[in-house]
């Protein structure tokens, strides 16, 4: 197990907390965590685009002009696609995007993200993220006492004090454990994490 330093919004040094191999000391596969991102994002594609095709325009069926004898190219009806208000040829359909991804990968690519972020030195543990009056400039001021910048928060409850401290803040997204995924973790340059989340992630990940 590794072995962390715990810190309190003043980055004073609180107290220390094991963190679990099985979770934390994984060997990270790029090709694990890029086949969950991947198929994570296409997740969040509406996949909506819609053009008319050629039966969906408001034209007439008939044949413009007869086949032979009038000396001009033959033609179709006014919806065909190479005519002027004519439906599309092979445009984009309502269709989805999804991929799936087995349970069994989805956490096997979170704990690898989770251990890159510890082996990188990028995980700190923090003893609450408590904000006094909810003010976003105490709490842009705790954050930059750990000189981090573009950081994901992961907390077992939102309080009101922090999300409303936190949402003006660009560069930081504060989420509950329940939401943690491998894209939020690999797309933030730090995860600060609450001790109380700890054995909640280790109780998800490990079975």
């Amino acid at each position: 197990m590794a072995l962390v330093d715990v810190y309190n919004l003043e980055k004073e040094k609180v107290g220390e907390v094991e963190l679990p191999d099985a979770v934390f000391g994984v060997e990270v596969k790029k090709h694990v965590l890029h086949e969950v991102v991947v198929a994570q994002l296409a997740r969040r594609r509406a996949g909506t685009a819609a053009v008319k095709g050629r039966s969906d325009t408001n034209r007439s069926g008939a044949k413009l002009w007869r086949q032979k004898g009038t000396g001009r190219a033959r033609v179709g009806d006014a919806g065909s696609p190479t005519r002027r208000g004519g439906g599309t040829a092979f445009g984009p359909q309502p269709r989805g995007y999804e991929r799936k991804v087995s349970k069994k990968v989805r956490k096997s690519a979170l704990r690898m993200a989770l251990s890159d972020k510890l082996s990188d030195d990028r995980l700190i543990v923090v003893d609450g993220f408590s904000i006094p009056d909810a003010k976003t400039k105490a709490f842009v001021g705790a954050i930059k006492n750990f000189d981090v910048r573009k950081a994901l928060i992961v907390t077992a409850d939102i309080e009101d004090s922090l999300d409303r401290s936190s949402r003006n803040v660009p560069w930081v997204k504060v989420l509950k454990a329940e939401g943690l995924n491998v894209y939020d973790i690999l797309t933030h340059d730090h995860l600060m994490m609450d001790r109380s989340v700890i054995g909640k992630i280790q109780e998800a990940l490990v079975s």
